[in-house]
């Protein structure tokens, strides 16, 4: 696991959000990507190192051909596993990445290009990773779609049955 250090100035705005310490919002977070998202993953990965969270860069740790779906594995077994409170899946258009990590019944990972799609994740399917693709978001829409994700708690109340639907899917025969 890498620790990025770093922090923000108490009173500074993380998602339109005054705060007065970083530690309310340090978090441990898993991130991951295939190659075509390197570079994003490391730009994202230094950002909130300085915003204090303690990161865990789970690869590529570098550029070279890789399986998304490898990556996908681990950022989801870091979450369910308590390793990491939240996740960052990144691929090329975040499709593929995004199923790999909903392969775990423990993790609710969304595919998002905007904030909105990013808060509404958390506060109503209690989203613990978000993916996004490379090739179709840039750094700053990255960030911003990162900030909401982990600024908007879970809203609970109705959503909170469905949420736990989601982690308990029926058993579905499967006949050929």
């Amino acid at each position: 696991m890498v620790r990025i250090c770093g922090g923000f100035g108490p009173h500074q705005l993380l998602w339109g959000r005054s705060t007065e310490s970083s530690a309310e919002y340090a978090m441990r977070i898993a991130i991951a990507s295939d190659h075509a998202a390197f570079d994003l993953k490391g730009e994202l990965a230094l950002w909130l190192g300085q915003l204090g969270h303690t990161v865990s860069d789970l690869g590529p740790h570098s550029a070279d051909r890789v399986d998304y779906p490898d990556f996908g594995y681990k950022l989801a077994d870091a979450v369910a596993s308590g390793d990491a409170e939240r996740g960052i899946a990144l691929c090329g258009s975040g499709i593929g990445i995004s199923i790999a990590v909903n392969r775990n019944p423990a993790l609710r990972c969304a595919l998002v290009s905007e904030p909105l799609s990013a808060a509404l994740a958390r506060e109503h399917n209690d989203a613990n990773a978000i993916a996004m693709g490379a090739r179709l978001t840039g750094i700053d829409m990255a960030k911003a779609c990162v900030e909401a994700f982990l600024a908007t708690p879970f809203g609970g109340g109705r959503h909170a049955g469905r949420v736990d639907k989601l982690s308990h899917p029926p058993i579905v025969e499967v006949t050929r």
